[in-house]
């Protein structure tokens, strides 16, 4: 096929995280045996909290949306990726990989901000505990979710919009397992200039949400620090231990795939996005679970009225 617009093109191949049969044979056993457990992890985060009155906080309202967010972010990619494997095809439609693109950066978006409001909810109760009922009201909770919504949503239609409009090559093979922006404009034959510096514009979005939990956690030490008990300070930290690792893993692994310059991508690199697209939102419930008390009584009790039912 040759230059042409994008009504042209009819497909794309996917090339899967590596594009070596053997190595493809284990990420699937993989992405079979992470989606379900991602999806009933972060279900029974949702009905845990929904459940149990005690955990009707702002605190953890964020944490039920976060995994919300989780679910469908895992099911942007996995279930195609899973149905391609076993029909034994690597393709997917023009209409279907920008959508997939779409739902990708919105989610992604919108995942970034509510770690930035947890963060933001963690430093209100520890530096200003008097205030923190009438700061963090349910009507701030529910704009901090909509803002983060809006924002990502908001975000992905720019990107989607300009990668339509873009012309694209006869070589259609992703370089990735799913649809991402990278690949996509390293396929182009159009001019893509003003794409690249409106994808490190989005990267800087990306990056305001961790600036504000930097910001967060820089105002949570200081005012433990200042705390003469132990105690205190063990149950500050314990209180946002989850939370740190959580972030950690999520904006390590994004930083590595998209803080460098687009000519440095290969297909190699997909491994990356495995971590923050599909192994995170699969830990994020064991991370909160285990290393919370009230979540931990919270699921205890949910399983025991399920047991009696």
């Amino acid at each position: 096929m040759g230059e042409g617009n994008q009504s042209s093109v009819l497909e794309f191949i996917l090339l899967g995280v590596s594009g070596q049969q053997e190595q493809e044979d284990i990420f699937f056993i993989l992405f079979l045996f992470i989606y379900p457990i991602t999806l009933i992890g972060n279900l029974l985060i949702i009905l845990a909290i929904y459940s149990d009155i005690r955990l009707h906080s702002p605190m953890y309202f964020l944490l039920a949306n976060l995994s919300f967010v989780d679910i469908f972010f895992s099911s942007v990619t996995i279930p195609k990726t899973l149905a391609n494997y076993i029909m034994g095809s690597k393709a997917i439609s023009f209409g279907g990989c920008l959508a997939q693109m779409y739902f990708m950066i919105s989610l992604a978006n919108t995942d970034s901000y509510i770690l930035a409001a947890m963060a933001y909810d963690r430093a209100v109760a520890i530096s200003r505990p008097l205030h923190y009922t009438i700061i963090m009201s349910p009507r701030a909770c529910v704009l901090l979710v909509v803002g983060s919504w809006v924002i990502g949503n908001s975000n992905a239609l720019i990107h989607t919009l300009l990668t339509a409009s873009l012309s694209f090559c006869s070589k259609q093979e992703v370089a990735n397992f799913y649809c991402d922006i990278v690949p996509l404009l390293q396929l182009s034959c159009s001019d893509i200039q003003f794409n690249v510096k409106m994808m490190y514009l989005g990267v800087g979005v990306f990056s305001v949400p961790l600036l504000c939990i930097i910001i967060s956690y820089i105002r949570v030490f200081s005012t433990v620090l200042k705390v003469p008990s132990t105690k205190g300070v063990r149950k500050a930290f314990s209180t946002c231990g989850s939370h740190l690792t959580v972030v950690s893993l999520y904006y390590g692994t994004v930083m590595g795939m998209y803080f460098r310059p687009l000519t440095s991508y290969s297909l190699k690199d997909a491994v990356i996005t495995v971590m923050y697209m599909i192994v995170t939102p699969m830990l994020n419930p064991f991370i909160y679970s285990l290393r919370n008390r009230d979540m931990k009584a919270a699921l205890g009790k949910l399983f025991s009225k399920r047991t009696t039912l």
